[in-house]
């Protein structure tokens, strides 16, 4: 037997009379709990040497960022804490006269006193170091007919081969940069 679709009213009160359970929520972001146990560890220890390095580029700038990296940071009784920097080469007798400023700069970042003192140690960082755009490059024209069988004319001599069209692209090149 066939059955027919209710009708509007017939459904309306169909869906009032049973009440779908709503659906179930999704599970809580594992970092919402982990934040809560972590966050007395982080008062008691301080700092972990992975909170430098995403904002290492922030902290020390462009120029340092891609030439060093921070490997850890090693807490004393004293006053301070050491951190450990792994710096490609001859890199480091620049980190070297730069400590004083990278420090202050870490002290703005974590609070006076926190790091105090810099270990250097050469080696291949984990990073290749980016690279400085240069300047844009110009795409100059092609040359004008006229400008193209004058050069033509004046390699008519020359036998094909890599030498002649080392010379076109050579007066091509000279034809372009030239004022008319």
């Amino acid at each position: 037997m066939r059955r027919s679709l209710p009708t509007h009213a017939e459904a309306v009160a169909i869906l009032d009379a049973r009440r779908p359970r709503p659906p179930p929520r999704p599970p809580r972001h594992a970092a919402r709990g982990l934040a809560a146990a972590l966050k007395p560890l982080e008062a008691k220890f301080g700092p972990s040497a992975d909170d430098f390095r995403s904002r290492w580029r922030e902290i020390v700038g462009e120029a340092l960022a891609g030439r060093t990296e921070p490997r850890r940071l090693i807490r004393s009784r004293g006053a301070g804490a050491t951190l450990e920097l792994k710096v490609a080469g001859p890199v480091a007798a620049l980190v070297q006269h730069q400590a004083p400023l990278i420090l202050d700069r870490l002290a703005l970042y974590l609070g006076p006193g926190v790091v105090t003192r810099l270990r250097i140690v050469q080696g291949p960082i984990s990073r290749a170091p980016t690279p400085r755009p240069g300047p844009a490059r110009r795409i100059r024209p092609p040359l004008d007919a006229a400008a193209e069988a004058e050069l033509a004319r004046s390699l008519a001599a020359v036998r094909d081969g890599p030498l002649k069209a080392a010379l076109e692209r050579l007066g091509r090149e000279v034809l372009r940069a030239t004022p008319r």
